[in-house]
């Protein structure tokens, strides 16, 4: 990758939870940063606090704001994270009683979007040496009642991530499963009470940095692999 005084973040969901802690973050490192997420005020709020430039707009429909979005970045990005997601239907429902017509947005949120910005960002990611981070979950390999599309959706990042690690040798692609996180989101689909309980977004937000300059090869791992300022080994959390 590029020298630290030059390196560049693009970061999405980054207004709330692990997204803006992350993005936080990079930026106490030096990292130049470009943030989105769909609430503009709190997304410019977070962005004057930590110096970045910032575009808000909505990642799952809109494949203008996609290519706005890594536009801002100048042609310069050495890392992106693909961080924002959705439940979906909340509370959420089980396989048998599910709204069939809310999967969409789940799976273009989750797992399309993300994969159009990786291959807008592809030019400026080869050529810097870059990385993709792409954050799932242990929904993603869980069969956790209720959870069935947002599941379904991070299993199918997954895999994607696998792939392009295979198609694009020059860049690390790594799927990080942070684990549970005290946010809006788990909240959303637990209650209050029960996502209070959960790991601070802070210290995941540490180690997924902590991930990305020890540059493992690309494959998937979990938070509780590299929480610890230890060598991290490939395929952790496989």
């Amino acid at each position: 990758m590029t020298t630290e005084a030059t390196r560049t973040a693009v970061v999405t969901g980054a207004s709330a939870g692990l997204g803006e802690a992350l993005a936080e973050r990079l930026a106490a490192d030096g990292w130049n940063l470009v943030i989105t997420a769909r609430g503009a005020e709190r997304l410019a709020k977070t962005a004057a606090r930590i110096g970045a430039a910032h575009l808000a707009g909505d990642l799952a429909w809109d494949a203008e704001h996609r290519e706005r979005l890594i536009a801002l970045a100048g042609g310069r990005i050495d890392l992106l994270v693909n961080n924002a997601s959705t439940l979906g239907e909340v509370p959420l429902p089980t396989l048998a009683e599910a709204d069939l017509s809310v999967w969409p947005e789940v799976f273009e949120l989750n797992m399309r979007a993300p994969i159009h910005l990786v291959q807008l960002a592809l030019p400026s990611l080869r050529e810097r040496g870059g990385a993709v981070v792409n954050i799932s979950s242990d929904a993603a390999t869980g069969p956790y009642p209720t959870w069935g599309p947002y599941g379904a959706s991070k299993a199918a990042l997954d895999q994607l991530s696998n792939v392009l690690a295979a198609e694009e040798p020059a860049i690390r692609v790594w799927a990080v499963d942070p684990g549970e996180m005290h946010t809006q989101m788990l909240a959303d689909a637990v209650g209050e009470a029960d996502a209070a309980e959960a790991g601070d977004p802070a210290d995941a937000a540490e180690a997924i940095v902590r991930l990305i300059e020890a540059r493992p090869e690309s494959g998937r791992y979990e938070a509780k692999a590299f929480k610890a300022a230890e060598t991290i080994q490939r395929g952790a959390g496989e």
